[in-house]
This record gives C-alpha cells, structure tokens and sequence, in this order.
C-alpha cells in the first residue's frame, strides 16, 4: 500500500486515462472493535465498483473484465493489519494502487477518465510530511515523516552503505591522537554523495528536513554539504542503523514544538486578517472564495467535517449523508483547490478556530 504522496505521483494520478478510470474510497479503521467492520465493507464498496461496471454500457466487455481482475488485485493487496483512516483503490485498464491515508475519506465510487485524488491531497497536506536524513561513517538512512511516524524511504539511492573495504586501513592503525572519523576525505566523500542525493529528491519533494547523527557527523555535514545546510540538526547518533520507533522518538519533540509554532503564527494571521477585511470563515464563504482563487492561507481544524450540497450554484447549505447530490469531501475539495491556486494550507487543533466553524481563510484581495 502506497503512503506518500509526491508531486511527481499526483501529476501521474491526475493524467487521463482510458476509460473508466475507478476511484473507490472506504474509512478505515486502526483499532479494535472498529476495524471488525472494515473486510465486510472493503469487500462491499469494491462489489459496488464492479457492479457499476456492469452496468456502464460505455465500458466495452474487455475492458471492464480489465478493470475488474485489476480491483480483485488491489482488494488482494490491501493489508487490513496496517490501514489508517481511509483507503483509496485505484484501477484503470492495465493499472491499479491502493493507497492508505491517516484521514477519514467518505465512501464512494467514482467512474471517470481521471482518478479522484482529492482526497490524497488533503490527506497529505493535514500530515505535515518531512524528511530525516541519519548519517554515520558508514550508513545514510532517509526516513519518510508522518503526523505519527516515521518509514524508510527506499529509493533514489537511500540507504547508502559503505563497506569497509572503503575505508583507510592506515589510519585505522595508527596511534595517539586520532583525527576525528568524520575528519577522513573518505567519510566526507561519503557525506557528500548523501547530500547529492538528497538534492534529488527535494527537488522532486521538497519537504521540512531533519538530520541525526554524531555532533562531529553534523557538523561534517554542514562542511561538505548544500541541501542540507538549512536543515535542523538532532545530536543522536546511531539513528542510521536503527528502527522507524527510535528515529520517531528522536524527532518528536520537535515535530511538536514546530506544530505549536505554526498554530500560533496561524491565529496571529487569521486575526491580522480581521482587522484588514481579508478573512473568510465557515464553508460557504471559504469555498466561494477558493473557486475565485483569493485564498492565501487556508486553516482548517484537523477533524472538521461537514456534508454539504449546492443551493442552486451559489451557496453550499447542509446536507446529509446519502442525500441527492451531498458532497461529504467538501473540505477536501477545499483543500486541493487552495493548493492548486498557490495557497498555503495548515491543519490546526480542534477548537483552534474559535467561532470560524471549523475553517478560515486568509485573502489575498
């Protein structure tokens, strides 16, 4: 199951297909008893795929046999023991991914000629990913960051591992006052490769970036380094070896402490906007907003969620869920869009928003 989302993985998600491009969407759950209800309706929501299929008379007979040996894939792939809080399965002619997300999706099918990537969006903006770059004389470990995780991230080159052949035999026999490990023209060479490789990929997905390792490995780094000049530096060694819980329990705190920062600066701008006339608060007004592309900044409560439908185009009035054209992504929908026009999204704790209804937007005019 796929976690993260790039920019270069939306662009392939969000090219067309050949139709029907199937988007299916369930909650998922983490814990018991919750997650006794996901097979039944994993199982059920994919059936319902299926049967649209069926019924879809655009979809000529190869092609959605296709499609549907393409879901029975997905369906097989998905690992209930390590879902989150939505799953999202997508399956076209030739193709299929299944995707976990640590936000809530509504359940739904969609038949298209793209797939439904709203709800990634939002999913992957509301968890804040960065990366963790650990380094030692002979291991550079990247790790992929969640709102409550860390994976390793295997790509691009990561790990990279030196052996020990590589290393200076003489200076390892040599005795008195050793120069520092990190000090040898081979490690930092090795530092350096690191830093290159980084680069490619923050190009690719640039992101916040921690770094761990030895004070001297830091401090080497920043020598040979550029990606990784800016970076925040955690002195705790051994991280490059060691597992996503230890590296997790290392970043943490700051992980937190950035979030408290970003909250308060967030209240300081909404109020800002107040006083100048260029806030939106509530749905209605954020959304109509969003559409004319006006939004700077968009805040959004991490747990806010509303059904809505269209009043006639104009206004979105609540909705339940099930009614006749309800829309129970409107926040994400929100969320893209901000994104889309250059905004600057930041999830916030419950209640941050006050009487804004769960939602605000900074305006640019």
């Amino acid at each position: 199951m796929e976690h993260a989302l790039s920019p270069a993985t939306l662009t392939e998600l969000r090219r067309p297909r050949t139709y029907p491009a199937v988007s299916v969407l369930t909650p998922t759950h983490r814990r018991e008893p919750e997650n006794a209800q996901d097979p039944v309706r994993l199982r059920n929501v994919v059936a319902e795929a299926k049967k649209q299929l069926e019924a879809d008379p655009a979809v000529p007979r190869e092609r959605r046999i296709d499609v549907s040996r393409q879901l029975d894939q997905a369906l097989a792939e998905v690992d209930l023991a390590h879902v989150e809080d939505g799953l999202v399965i997508f399956a076209a002619p030739g193709e299929h991914q299944v995707w976990s997300l640590a936000r809530e999706v509504p359940e739904r099918v969609v038949l298209s000629d793209t797939f439904l990537t709203r709800n990634l969006v939002s999913a992957q903006a509301s968890e804040r990913p960065f990366w963790v770059l650990s380094v030692s004389t002979d291991r550079a470990t990247l790790w992929n960051g969640g709102i409550d995780r860390v994976t390793e991230h295997r790509a691009v080159g990561f790990p990279l591992t030196r052996t020990r052949e590589n290393f200076d035999a003489e200076r390892q026999e040599r005795i008195g006052d050793l120069p520092s490990t990190f000090r040898d023209e081979g490690t930092r060479r090795f530092l350096r490769d690191a830093d290159t490789a980084l680069g490619r990929i923050l190009r690719e997905d640039p992101r916040p970036l921690y770094i761990t390792g030895e004070t001297a490995a830091l401090s080497a780094l920043d020598e040979v380094g550029s990606v990784t000049k800016d970076a925040v530096h955690i002195p705790h060694g051994g991280l490059a070896h060691g597992t996503p819980d230890a590296v997790w329990q290392a970043v943490r705190p700051l992980i937190a402490a950035e979030a408290r920062k970003n909250t308060d600066a967030v209240a300081r701008e909404l109020e800002s906007a107040r006083g100048r006339r260029a806030f939106a608060a509530g749905v209605d007004e954020v959304w109509q907003n969003a559409r004319d592309g006006r939004v700077r900044l968009l805040a959004v409560e991490e747990n806010y969620r509303v059904t809505v439908r269209d009043d006639a185009g104009d206004h979105l009035v609540p909705a339940d869920s099930g009614d006749l054209d309800a829309r129970e992504d409107i926040v994400d929908e929100i969320v893209e869009q901000c994104l889309e026009t250059g905004a600057d999204v930041r999830f916030v704790p419950d209640g941050t928003l006050g009487g804004a209804d769960g939602i605000a937007g900074v305006l640019r005019y």
